[in-house]
């Protein structure tokens, strides 16, 4: 009898690289069934899913708080299950804060455990690593400077690429992007118009659109006051989402005329875009290897905050600025995230829009995280589960 391979993928972002690595494991052992936590794209590409990931869609300390009980239920389930099904492995991805509990469990139980994106140890919270050392027999690194990291500590690791390298093309199309949302009948005259075009990013989850939506949109409102030709493209994750951003747009009028709301083409809004206002997590990479100067903002309850600062270990938080090593662009967090300080910044990476300098520096981050990851990881998960 078959034991099949267990995953478990937290949001949007585990979703999409688990996808991309799901159908390769599965080529590798056809007659096994993929079972676990996912999401639509995972399901798509041949998971018989337990639960949807969205099951796991928290962020901070604060918030946490008022799902406790239910993810406490759902990690004490996921334990039982696996023990029970006995696969070949279990492939947590991501959500470091519930998938080490369970992997270092599983494992104690003599189940291979696989992690697919090591927990950001380099931002904060570096005692993870003996955690990890415990939970984890091999590590799936999409950073190259991880690798040194696992090897120090005598963690198994292979580094796999980053998956939006090969998502995104090292010399994105402007023209054409904007040539495609021009397409539909409504967009034409708003992509066509003169102007600088700029991309809009709250966030991809309630709590961020909550925080930072209202700061990111009067700081359009002050761009009008710079150029009264500007436009926003403005991305929604979902429908949910696009509605929660509708009705917070609504407060800033100037703002709403001036902007689309975009459902689910977040690529194709930073890729028409001149620049870009972002909130700070995955969306900062992808606007980095779409070689788009911008601005990060973030903002979040002031609880959470302060006790996400305490754990912090270095300098910067959004991705082009960690990898490059050096503040490639403006941050602006929490106390100094303001409509003005935003609206400043946003003109200034405008008006760098064609600078070389930080354009051949995006593409240096580029190229280094560029790898065949689907193959290297399905070899790597391939050597562990025999």
């Amino acid at each position: 009898m078959s034991k099949g391979i267990a995953w478990l993928a937290g949001e949007t972002s585990g979703d999409f690289i688990a996808s991309l690595v799901l159908p390769h494991v599965r080529d590798r052992y056809p007659d096994e069934l993929m079972v676990g936590i996912g999401g639509r794209r995972m399901v798509d590409a041949g998971l018989v899913a337990w639960h949807d990931s969205s099951v796991l869609s928290v962020r901070g300390y604060v918030e946490v708080l008022k799902k406790l009980p239910s993810l406490l239920k759902l990690r004490s389930e996921m334990k039982r299950r696996v023990q029970e099904m006995q696969p070949r492995a279990f492939i947590g991805v991501d959500a470091p804060d519930f998938n080490l509990a369970i992997e270092e469990y599983l494992r104690g139980q003599g189940i291979k455990t696989i992690h697919l994106v090591c927990p950001s140890i380099w931002a904060w919270r570096p005692e993870r690593i003996h955690q990890i050392k415990r939970a984890v027999d091999h590590m799936l690194l999409i950073f190259p400077f991880e690798k040194k990291l696992m090897d120090e500590a005598g963690i198994e690791s292979t580094y796999i690429g980053h998956p939006l390298a090969r998502e995104i093309p090292m010399s994105p199309d402007k023209a054409q992007a904007r040539e495609k949302l021009a397409q539909d009948e409504n967009m034409t005259a708003f992509i066509n118009a003169e102007g600088p075009l700029f991309a809009v990013l709250p966030g991809s989850r309630e709590a961020e659109i909550t925080w930072c939506a209202p700061l990111f949109f009067a700081a359009c409102e002050r761009i009008l006051d710079f150029d009264r030709r500007a436009r926003f493209l403005i991305a929604a994750a979902d429908e949910t989402r696009r509605a929660q951003i509708d009705t917070i747009l609504k407060k800033f009028p100037r703002a709403r005329e001036a902007s689309r709301v975009l459902l689910r083409d977040s690529y194709g809004s930073m890729q028409a875009s001149d620049a870009v206002l972002v909130a700070s997590g995955t969306a900062t990479l992808e606007a980095a290897l779409f070689k788009r100067p911008m601005v990060v903002g973030y903002a979040m309850p002031g609880v959470t905050g302060v006790l996400m600062q305490k754990k912090g270990i270095i300098d910067f938080v959004s991705l082009p600025n960690i990898l490059a090593g050096e503040r490639l662009v403006p941050e602006l967090l929490q106390y100094y995230c303001k409509p003005e300080a935003l609206a400043f910044a946003l003109w200034q990476a405008y008006e760098k829009r064609n600078d070389q300098k930080l354009l051949d520096r995006f593409t240096a981050i580029h190229e280094s995280l560029l790898r065949d990851t689907p193959t290297l990881a399905a070899e790597a998960i391939g050597s562990v589960c025999g």
